[in-house]
């Protein structure tokens, strides 16, 4: 996120010190007398990443002015969820680089992946009960199993030219913006907030993790590979049908339709060039953005309801810069 690297950096530089608390959680948490799922654990841990749902979490935290030890424990059972995902997402995509270097699958191989994201899975669900709050409980375990069926979703629709953009929008608010609206919702629960106020912490999460989602598909066609830390087309190698393709699909010519149409049937990336070329003449980079921004327009609204303070502020600016977001 390096065009917005001033509002990323000025809200974690707000929660520095939680970020080190839950920093110390997850050392603690990590340790396995199994020496491969600690060696895999911490070599995904420490590629780093802008850890924006455990972030969120601690800046909704800020908002409502909780400040006990919980937050840190549930700060670290949210990015072990996503690191999860991540290894498991790596090995079904079979990708080779993430955040600049090789993904776990390509270093340790598929096996070690997969069950050491079984591992991070089980290890965060012991520590979201140690909690002992079944709200909390409930909205990790709901996320956690919305976040596979999306997973699920997506591998059907791979190589599907006719996905609507319904349904990719069904994909993205299970798949990654569910985890971003159970980060923001927790902080509530942890402040035993009402209920309309735990609503507006949600919505936040779910608009920001949308918007955050549908830019990143947009840098898929529109990124600086040696910004982004991940290979341009890789969603089009997968045979996934994003946003820009479907808007270039809808407003291209007949032509341009049946070239797109075979590269996502196919997973071909022989003709990248000509399909970006399409997908910015058709302005579907433009509109993908503009969707991108009607979701940070909503995150922005549920903000209002909440306390106004330094923490309501950073968020303010992550979800309006966002747009901004290049990497």
């Amino acid at each position: 996120m390096s065009a917005n690297s001033s509002s990323t950096a000025a809200a974690l530089a707000l929660i520095a010190d939680d970020m080190r608390g839950m920093d110390a959680v997850i050392d603690l948490r990590l340790k396995s007398e199994v020496p491969l799922v600690s060696q895999v654990s911490q070599y995904i841990v420490a590629a780093g990443g802008k850890r924006l749902r455990p972030a969120l979490l601690l800046l909704m935290c800020g908002v409502l002015g909780y400040r006990g030890e919980q937050r840190f424990n549930l700060a670290a059972v949210v990015e072990f969820i996503h690191t999860a995902t991540l290894l498991h997402d790596d090995v079904v995509d079979e990708s080779t680089l993430r955040r600049g270097r090789a993904t776990a699958n390509e270093a340790f191989g598929n096996p070690a992946s997969v069950l050491v994201g079984d591992f991070l899975y089980s290890r965060a669900f012991q520590m979201m009960v140690e909690v002992g709050d079944m709200r909390v409980m409930q909205t990790l375990a709901e996320a956690t199993n919305v976040i596979a069926e999306g997973e699920v979703l997506q591998l059907m629709n791979m190589h599907d030219a006719g996905l609507s953009e319904a349904d990719y929008l069904r994909v993205i608010r299970s798949k990654t913006a569910r985890l971003f609206e159970a980060s923001a919702r927790l902080a509530a629960l942890l402040a035993g907030s009402s209920a309309p106020v735990e609503q507006c912490c949600a919505d936040y999460g779910q608009a920001l993790g949308t918007a955050f989602q549908v830019i990143d598909d947009v840098l898929d066609y529109d990124g600086d590979v040696s910004e982004m830390g991940k290979n341009l087309g890789d969603d089009l190698r997968e045979g996934k049908a994003t946003l820009p393709l479907i808007i270039a699909m809808q407003r291209g010519t007949p032509e341009q339709q049946e070239i797109i149409r075979e590269a996502i049937e196919t997973g071909g990336t022989d003709r990248m060039p000509e399909i970006i070329t399409i997908v910015q003449q058709t302005g579907a980079l433009g509109a993908t953005r503009d969707a991108a921004a009607q979701e940070a327009t909503r995150a922005l609204e549920a903000l209002q309801v909440l306390p106004q303070n330094q923490y309501s502020i950073a968020l303010r600016d992550l979800a309006s810069q966002l747009l901004e977001r290049r990497s």
